[in-house]
């Protein structure tokens, strides 16, 4: 065992009452601060879990559901319309496009988190503890439509703590994260980040941004082809192992997180239950 493992151990271990509060939800170790268009796929979605494991689904664009092993379902940049499956549990979006968003979700969800403020200009600040998950929210600016000058506070990067595992998802990613961000944010084992280059941030920006927080996994999104994700790709594939796979999912726990951080490129597709 590492000694990072160890570490985590040890905190794992410190943690145990608090885990008693959290309704059997698995403490994480998120407080460390960081370094200062598919087709219907039914093959793994809705199947058991291992305990303390999750199952990430890349649905779409920015779209990934998250399945735990106790039943929860949580959407990410949630744009209405998953494939023929259930309502989700809860579902986090940003509004930069509408791609990340719908105005209209389905009032069967009970819990909708948009990563921005009704009032603006003001952080979402969501914390959100669904006993299994716990989801939390890291404010970010973006351009203003125009294109000319910025909205405060008006992304948001989602943080889902489960399984042991702190999970992250940068959504429409207008600039690096400041300081104070990135302490906010906490050690991300698992992150789903932008790579298209340009309508979120440059591409050396996210590669600096990745290169920074260091996870374990990361998995790109809100790429339009081949061309943005082989930049991506090889951008960093110096520092990063990379593991393409052929399936639309990833299932990971706290004892299988590889020892090298890794690209894992999963190839999006909406979702069924199987019959």
């Amino acid at each position: 065992m590492n000694v990072s493992r160890c570490l985590r151990f040890v905190l794992y271990l410190a943690l145990i009452p608090a885990a008693a509060m959290a309704q059997d939800r698995r403490p994480s170790h998120c407080i460390a601060i960081a370094d200062a268009g598919g087709f219907i796929h039914k093959a793994a979605f809705a199947d058991p879990l291992d305990a303390y494991s999750v199952r990430l689904n890349y649905v779409d664009h920015a779209m990934f559901l998250i399945e735990t092993a106790g039943g929860l379902r949580v959407a990410t940049d949630y744009t209405g319309f998953l494939g023929s499956v259930p309502p989700p549990d809860a579902v986090t979006m940003n509004r930069a496009h509408i791609s990340h968003w719908t105005p209209t979700p389905d009032p069967e969800i009970p819990h909708v988190l948009p990563g921005w403020s009704e009032r603006v200009g003001e952080p979402a600040d969501h914390n959100l503890d669904l006993g299994e998950m716990l989801i939390r929210s890291v404010s970010t600016d973006i351009r203003s439509a125009a294109g000319a000058g910025r909205e405060e506070n008006g992304n948001s990067i989602f943080v889902f703590e489960v399984a042991g595992l702190c999970i992250g998802h940068l959504g429409h990613l207008h600039h690096e994260p400041t300081d104070e961000q990135y302490a906010a944010l906490g050690r991300l084992d698992v992150v789903m980040a932008p790579v298209d280059g340009g309508l979120t941030v440059d591409l050396p920006t996210m590669i600096r941004t990745l290169q920074r927080l260091r996870s374990s996994v990361v998995i790109p999104m809100h790429w339009f082809g081949p061309y943005s994700l082989d930049r991506f790709v090889a951008g960093m594939e110096a520092e990063f192992d990379v593991d393409r796979r052929a399936e639309s999912f990833l299932e990971v726990s706290l004892n299988t997180l590889p020892s090298r951080p890794t690209i894992v490129v999963l190839q999006p597709a909406y979702l069924a239950e199987a019959r």
